[in-house]
């Protein structure tokens, strides 16, 4: 065969197929490329809004976690208001209890010592009685009354 002939059966054989690949083939792959472009263009703009997202979120993570510290430390700060306040009422209580225990043992004090003035009074007064009846039935002379009266001072 002639080569030239050849080359031009050759070249309209490619220009067949490039036609027939551009009718029917061409536009099938176009569309699956832009739909592959697309999904694409998709994926990456849900990324970005993942990432926006995502930053949001920790963003208001962040808020929540500074909340909750102020307000643990507000309660922390109430606790040991309280406990202050618990403390110093039990202070006052244990102030108060002393106060009255004291109170209370010095009237138990007084009235033993009360108690001990009136024996101590009603035992003079029988020494007294019992020394003026001695002396009433001895005979009264000098010595014998200072010896009377050296012994009731001794007993008292």
């Amino acid at each position: 065969m002639l080569p030239n002939l050849t080359l031009v059966i050759q070249g309209l054989a490619f220009f067949a197929t490039t036609w027939l690949v551009m009718k029917f083939g061409w536009p099938h792959i176009i569309g699956a490329i832009e739909e592959r472009q697309r999904k694409i263009a998709e994926g990456l703009a849900a990324a970005d809004r993942s990432q926006k997202d995502l930053a949001q979120a920790q963003d208001k993570v962040n808020e929540a976690l500074k909340e909750a510290r102020v307000k643990a430390n507000e309660i922390i700060d109430q606790a040991h208001q309280r406990a202050n306040q618990i403390v110093e009422a039990a202070k006052n209580d244990a102030i108060a209890e002393a106060n009255r225990q004291k109170v209370l043992a010095q009237s138990e004090i007084d009235a033993a010592a009360n108690r001990a003035r009136e024996e101590l009074r009603m035992q003079v007064s029988t020494l007294a009685v019992a020394g003026a009846e001695k002396l009433l039935r001895r005979q009264i002379d000098a010595s014998a009354q200072k010896a009377l009266l050296d012994e009731l001072a001794a007993e008292i």
